[in-house]
């Protein structure tokens, strides 16, 4: 790993980092209530790093894609924070909430991660006739 690598890494994840703690800051949710930053941050990173992939990807410098991937889109989405959320709901009887979350927050990255692609990738050549 060069040094510009490790610096795109740390600026974009201060960044992300910082990004992530004003979702929260503007959507805040109780321990045990529907963690819609969460949910937004990691959806929105989803389609975001998809995007990227598709479009800057192939022709970025390997700090570019480590500082905008692991750094910034890296910091700002979270598993953690889904895993904590999930584990209060179901300790807090709330089951059927945090099944319902984890269906919705899986269908939603997933389908924000093809739309990405899709949207990146752009238009599919039209094919001729034979």
């Amino acid at each position: 790993m060069t040094p510009a690598t490790v610096v795109a890494v740390l600026l974009g994840g201060a960044v992300g980092t910082a990004l992530r703690a004003g979702l929260d800051l503007v959507l805040p949710h109780g321990e045990t209530g529907f963690p819609l930053s969460t949910l937004l941050a990691n959806v929105l990173g989803s389609f975001l790093l998809a995007l990227a992939v598709a479009r800057l990807w192939p022709r970025a410098r390997p700090w570019l894609r480590a500082g905008l991937g692991t750094g910034l889109l890296g910091s700002f989405t979270t598993f953690s924070a889904l895993a904590v959320s999930l584990t209060a709901m179901t300790q807090a009887g709330l089951v059927p909430l945090a099944v319902g979350y984890l269906v919705l927050s899986l269908a939603a990255g997933f389908a924000a991660a093809a739309l990405g692609l899709r949207l990146g990738r752009g238009p599919e050549p039209l094919e001729a006739d034979e």
